[in-house]
């Protein structure tokens, strides 16, 4: 594509290897648009594409700017038309401020000390310090809430490979073209209204989206038509701002809803209201997409590492967690790593990817402390009444038991993290035919 283009000079962050790594946090599950060429890495973000490269004290980024100029909107539409951002352009951005220091601050959450983060979860996690000495500088990414949204949907049963190209294809097939690198085309991520078509479906079929290509059809279609300008945004934590659109004030301000910020169980289950969208894929989007810091998403990998690691359900054997089961490794890890879990659950998902194991190996297996068995009880009995009418009704109940795991630090100080999740008793009545 014959596009001039007019890349800036590099230009650099202090920022140390230990509040951020670049090599592992963009490689480790949470975006899949970025790619590595010649030891740099790059993606089309804004309206710009965007260069990183890093030392151990800064990280240095390049702007490439389409000379054509593109407006810049953002992928998930603001609460107020009149943004700017929705009449701005890449040249006249670039004319008068570069954003980028700010938006490169906003993507990877730099507002968070990730050294005290990292102590706070080593103090209270004996795991956790052991095998995040191989693991530093990964940051839960700020991203798009629709780009993270349909990238989690293509996640279902995959791996990250396959993940990867699956919205490389989005992006090329459905993405405004932004620039080129060494020969490779770089595209921004379709916004809703581009996949939303009505043969949409059946292209992704072709390019081998299997079934994942009706949820994301559909998912589109809801958001672009059926939900209101800005749903995904009145979602956001109101703590962790978007780039580009208002920040809580100014949302307040330009905003005539009166509406009670979004909390993180509201947003999840706004969430699962959408097709393709499990518990796993919402605490992605709350999490990577939203700002939720205490979500905690749960798939193989974390379960393997709650039963490995953490005791939590031995002998429980389910390729599908129940909600009762989800929601308690959840409460599980958000009582010992506080308010940013889902920030200390993605240290130990990387760990635990085969793709790092060789760092991996760098970390002693020797235990520094013990855990006691956790016992993750789910009692269900099904109590089946035939009535008059030929229905039967089905009783559910659902208990769950207190857990305690023990550690010991390297001070020699014993501690003990205990999560009392209330036994609670849940009546479910569901009709059935006879």
């Amino acid at each position: 594509m014959a596009v001039s283009q007019r890349p800036s000079d590099w230009k650099k962050l202090s920022l140390s290897l230990t509040e951020l790594c670049i090599d592992t946090t963009l490689r480790c599950g949470q975006s899949f648009r970025w790619r590595r060429i010649n030891d740099e890495w790059h993606c089309a973000l804004q309206g710009r594409l965007i260069s990183l490269k890093q030392d151990p004290s800064h990280l240095h980024y390049k702007v490439t700017w389409p000379s054509k100029p593109a407006a810049i909107v953002p992928l998930t539409p603001p609460l107020s038309l009149n943004s700017k951002c929705l009449t701005s352009t890449a040249k006249e951005i670039e004319c008068q401020d570069d954003d980028t220091a700010s938006l490169l601050h906003s993507y990877f959450a730099l507002s968070h000390s990730l050294a005290a983060l990292y102590k706070q979860w080593a103090t209270s996690d004996a795991n956790f310090a052991r095998r995040a000495l191989a693991f530093t500088g990964i940051r839960i990414l700020n991203q798009d809430a629709w780009e993270t949204l349909v990238a989690f949907i293509c996640s279902s049963n995959n791996n990250i490979s396959r993940i990867t190209q699956m919205v490389h294809k989005l992006c090329i097939h459905y993405g405004p073209y932004v620039g080129t690198i060494d020969g490779e085309a770089f595209h921004d991520f379709p916004r809703p209204e581009a996949l939303a078509g009505g043969q949409v479906e059946t292209h992704l079929r072709e390019l081998g989206f299997g079934y994942r290509a009706k949820y994301i059809a559909e998912t589109a279609r809801i958001v672009s038509a059926e939900r209101p300008a800005g749903w995904l945004l009145r979602l956001r934590n109101p703590r962790c701002p978007a780039l580009g659109v208002p920040t809580e004030q100014e949302e307040k301000e330009e905003s005539k809803d009166d509406i009670e910020p979004p909390s993180y169980r509201v947003a999840h289950d706004a969430l699962l209201q959408l097709a393709g969208v499990g518990p796993k894929v919402a605490d992605c989007v709350c999490l990577m997409g939203l700002g939720f810091g205490e979500a905690v998403p749960i798939d193989t990998h974390v379960w393997q590492i709650a039963q490995r690691d953490y005791n939590l359900g031995k002998g429980v054997k389910t390729k599908t967690f129940s909600k009762a089961l989800y929601d308690t490794i959840g409460d599980y890890f958000r009582k010992i790593w506080g308010q940013q879990a889902g920030w200390a659950q993605s240290v130990l998902f990387t760990a635990n990817l085969k793709s790092f194991a060789e760092q991996a190996s760098g970390v002693k297996t020797g235990r520094s402390g013990t855990a006691a068995v956790v016992k993750l009880e789910f009692e269900e009995t099904q109590i089946m009444t035939p009535s008059p009418t030929g229905v039967r009704t089905r009783k559910r109940k659902t208990i769950s038991t207190k857990v305690v795991t023990k550690f010991e630090l390297e001070d020699d100080s014993d501690q003990t993290a205990e999560t009392n999740i209330v036994t609670r008793r849940t009546s479910k009545r569901r009709k059935t035919k006879s």
